[in-house]
Order: structure tokens, then sequence, then C-alpha cells
């Protein structure tokens, strides 16, 4: 089964990006950086989400975002779905911190549960059948509207969503043009997938997982 095991952001500056990302979120090798500024406008087409146990986790990981200067796209509020919020990093990355429990759980803070990649794209079923060709092992499946791969403990999980879906979801306007500004760090062969997302192999480089002990979780989450 292919999994991934890391997610690399193209940036403007490598080492303000890593004081950021360890300020905020702190979730370790499994996102790297590379300096490159590929031109890109709008929505990306991707965004990554954290999801964590309750709604306390979920702050504990906006706050100080916010304070290392990520921008709020939709504040933490509670939903149908449980409660969270989407926040743009510096470098223009779309992250959703979300928990599928409104209540309190008690739960300890700055857990992720779950790394999930979720890609706003055009065509799912084709979608699908392409990554099930290179390896990957659907978890979920719900007709032409979201589709959730297997992942091992510790790896990034990938979900499929329509891309005006996933763009309404995380609060911003569809429309966007030029570089993704990803590469998917897999143990698969390199490859590029219909959307345009690049793939290259990859490993982990320590065996730290998320932070903490992982805890498998729907990759879902709520929906900010």
């Amino acid at each position: 089964m292919t999994n991934i095991n890391t997610l690399t952001l193209q940036v403007a500056d490598v080492e303000a990006a890593k004081s950021f990302y360890d300020e905020a979120f702190g979730i370790g090798d499994r996102l790297r950086f590379e300096q490159a500024m590929p031109p890109t406008s709008g929505f990306r087409g991707f965004v990554i989400s954290l999801v964590v146990a309750g709604p306390a986790v979920v702050d504990s990981f906006i706050e100080p975002a916010i304070a290392a200067g990520a921008r709020v796209v939709k504040p933490a509020k509670k939903s149908f779905w449980g409660y969270g919020g989407v926040l743009q990093a510096p470098d223009g990355t779309l992250w959703k911190i979300a928990a599928s429990s409104k209540k309190p759980t008690g739960a300890p803070l700055r857990v992720v549960d779950s790394l999930v990649l979720l890609l706003g794209i055009s065509d799912i079923t084709a979608s699908k059948a392409f990554y099930v060709d290179h390896g990957l092992t659907v978890a979920k499946s719900y007709g032409r509207k979201y589709v959730e791969f297997e992942a091992a403990d510790g790896a990034v999980t990938l979900a499929l969503y329509g891309r005006k879906a996933a763009a309404k979801d995380a609060g911003v306007p569809p429309e966007g043009s030029g570089s993704h500004r990803l590469v998917v760090g897999s143990d698969a062969d390199a490859f590029v997938d219909p959307d345009g997302f690049a793939w290259s192999p990859a490993s982990l480089t320590s065996d730290q997982p998320l932070s903490a002990q992982p805890r498998r979780a729907d990759a879902g989450g709520a929906t900010a």
C-alpha cells in the first residue's frame, strides 16, 4: 500500500517557514520546505488538516499559529460536524484544524490525531481510479463527492473533494491558477496526478510521530 510520508511546501524563505510551523503546529519532519516561488494565484487546490480530539485541542493549535503570523480565514466555532477553523499560513498554505467533538474531551493539548492532505480536484471518479492504480487503497468513498484513502499510523492521509467544495469548506473562492507549490512525498515512484499535483519518492528521517503518539481519526474532521 502506498503511503504519504512527507509534504514539501515551496516557500520564499525556508528558515522563516520552519520558524512559523515549529511555533504554530510542531508537526516535525512530515512537513518539509523547498525554497522556490513558482507563479501561483488564488486557491492552490489543497488544504492541509490537523484532525484533533476536541475543541480545546483545536484552540491549542490555532492560538499559537495566529500569534506566529497566520491569518484567520474561518474563525474556530461549532458546526453541525464538530468544532474547527481555517487559517492561512504566511506562505499562503491553507490549514484546517478540526475536531468531530463539540464538547470538551480532556484530551492532551497540541496532539494531532491525523494529518490530512485534502485535494480539491476536477473529477473525483477519475482521480480515485488514478490513485488506486498508483497503489493507494480506498478507505471511504461517497460517490463523486468524497474519497479517503487508507494510511499507515503516522503517515499522511489523502482525501479527495471537488475543487469548489474544497474551496467553500476552506472559506475561499475556488478560482486559482499556476503552481500548487506542494510536492507530495511517498514510497511510490515519481508521478504527476490529473490535477497537476507532483509526487516524489520520500521517506521519514526519524521515527518521531506527528505530536506525541498519533491516534487514528476520521480524516474528514469537522466542517468549520
